[in-house]
């Protein structure tokens, strides 16, 4: 049996192996004395002196960091949805965040050739991370407004409305895939499987950016979260308050996975698998659950983005395919096991 200690450990060496795997593999094999020309080169000012020098530093490198980064995010926000919502089965796109990004990104994909050029112009390569962003921000309001009564606001009532702003946005989604053109359709379905193909240093700066301000709210977040696994009167009696920690986990939660999803677009059961496997291994408490989850959530987004990049190479398998088809069933196994222990019991 392993100590937590050595789980960290054994977690945080796959992690660099994985990684050192997933930038030297792909359509393009890159060698670590191209890497290290690479680097050399970079900091002696110089440009590539090959191809692979360019694919390392341009395409290879920002893509396994924007993996690595949003895998870390999504399974970081699965664990504060869930510990929000006192329930496993909740994923952070629950409360209609996806879908809004989702539909918003289609709306770009259909309609963009009717936006004015110079607005297309300023905005360039972030249109559509800017309309997946609103429109994921949006929903998320929505949910949370609707759910509001009388100044106050269930967990079961933000649920409810949640499953149904999502239902909304997929169908908005789906109508803008029916008067799409061929491409257009194409290019919807594609990114609403998930993928890093775009990927870019820009991006990995803004997702950065966005992991440290995840880090310094996990300090904070920890001991109401495990307060709240007492329950919600427990929590108060332990001086949580309760609707003000609600509202700073949907804002983090909605930033979070707005962002991840307007650069890579939807990618599935990262935030609802990876919480269930570290559980397994570290317990429930949020001292270390939280920081595991980063380990494992970047380990496994990285090998499924690996796995998108080899399994069809040169062609590339969206990623949120790969997710799925592993994700479903390690879900229902985990599933099964838990049910059939309280069945025991």
């Amino acid at each position: 049996m392993f100590n937590n200690k050595s789980i960290y450990i054994f977690s945080s060496i796959a992690l660099c192996l994985i990684m050192l795997a997933s930038i030297q593999w792909g359509a393009v094999s890159i060698t670590n004395i191209q890497m290290a020309d690479a680097v050399k080169h970079f900091f002696q000012g110089k440009t590539p002196s090959s191809i692979y020098e360019g694919v390392f530093l341009q395409i290879r490198l920002p893509r396994v960091f924007l993996c690595l980064i949003s895998g870390a995010i999504l399974s970081v926000s699965g664990v504060f949805m869930q510990g929000l919502f006192r329930n496993p089965l909740v994923e952070p796109g629950i409360i209609g965040t996806s879908a809004g990004a989702a539909f918003g990104a289609s709306i770009v994909f259909v309609l963009a050739v009717y936006l004015p050029m110079d607005w297309k112009a300023l905005v360039g390569p972030l249109l559509v991370p800017l309309f997946a962003f609103l429109g994921a921000t949006l929903a998320t309001y929505l949910v949370y407004m609707i759910s509001k009564n009388h100044q106050k606001t269930s967990i079961l009532s933000i649920l409810l409305v949640g499953l149904a702003i999502n239902a909304m946005g997929l169908s908005g989604m789906g109508f803008m895939t029916y008067i799409a053109r061929d491409p257009q359709a194409r290019s919807i379905n594609f990114w609403n499987l998930g993928t890093f193909s775009g990927a870019n240093w820009q991006q990995v700066f803004i997702v950065l950016a966005l992991l440290i301000v995840v880090i310094f709210s996990i300090f904070k977040f920890i001991k109401p979260l495990n307060a709240l696994l007492l329950g919600e009167e427990e929590a108060l009696y332990l001086g949580v308050n309760i609707k003000q920690f609600r509202r700073k986990i949907l804002i983090l939660n909605t930033l979070m996975v707005a962002i991840i999803t307007s650069f890579v677009g939807v990618i599935g059961f990262v935030g609802l698998i990876v919480p269930h496997i570290v559980r397994q291994l570290v317990g429930s408490d949020h001292k270390k659950l939280l920081p595991m989850s980063m380990l494992v959530g970047a380990s496994v987004l990285l090998l499924a983005d690996l796995a998108a990049r080899l399994l069809l190479a040169p062609s590339e398998i969206p990623i949120g395919i790969i997710t799925s088809l592993v994700g479903a069933p390690i879900f229902i196994f985990l599933l099964k096991k838990k049910l059939f222990i309280k069945s025991d019991a």
